[in-house]
């Protein structure tokens, strides 16, 4: 089962003071056990764009948008047998302390 892991800040990190794990060991590990099929880190929200239309008409903005407190800066693709399997892979993820992660199931089109 895939999910779109996305990683992003939170106004309010974890306060523990033990040293937080190494984000490269995670990586490799999940890369080593084929859980996690590809992510990297986003652009700061400045170079963010966004496109609408509205009424036939483009309407185009760009970053950093004011409103935004939580911000996603990165994402990984992973592949787990359940949401159980992915819940643990995020739990040890480092901004699961630092920020907030939000586990995404892809939609089944097929139904």
């Amino acid at each position: 089962m895939k999910f779109m892991m996305f990683v992003c800040t939170d106004t309010a990190p974890d306060t523990d003071p033990t040293e937080l794990p190494d984000i490269h060991k995670w990586v490799a590990e999940n890369d080593s056990r084929g859980r996690r099929l590809t992510g990297n880190v986003l652009a700061p929200t400045s170079a963010a764009t966004m496109v609408r239309v509205r009424d036939g008409e483009l309407l185009v903005s760009e970053g950093p948008f004011a409103e935004t407190t939580e911000v996603i800066v990165g994402f990984d693709l992973i592949d787990c047998a359940d949401l159980d399997e992915a819940i643990e892979v995020a739990r040890t993820h480092p901004m699961a302390r630092e920020g907030r992660l939000e586990l995404r199931p892809f939609a089944d089109l097929s139904a």
